[in-house]
């Protein structure tokens, strides 16, 4: 499946520690997908963040969707 949205997500240790954000800016996937969840509305998120676009909060859990489906393997010493 081919998330082209998902290139609005960037990751930078020098933002936010290297966390996921939103196209290089200090707003996270992990703070944009949080407030979905807690009931805001793509509106409400958008006059929150005014320098957001709607394609960035559908990036945000393009990306979401994308790493729940993921996991790690430990790795094991031999």
């Amino acid at each position: 499946m081919n998330f082209p949205e998902i290139n609005r997500i960037t990751m930078d240790p020098a933002v936010m520690g290297g966390k996921p954000c939103i196209r290089g800016m200090r707003v996270t996937v992990g703070m944009i997908t949080g407030l979905l969840a807690s009931g805001a509305s793509f509106h409400e998120i958008l006059q929150l963040y005014p320098y957001l676009e709607e394609a960035d909060i559908k990036a945000a859990l393009s990306y979401a969707a994308w790493r729940s489906e993921e996991y790690d393997l430990p790795l094991h010493k031999s």
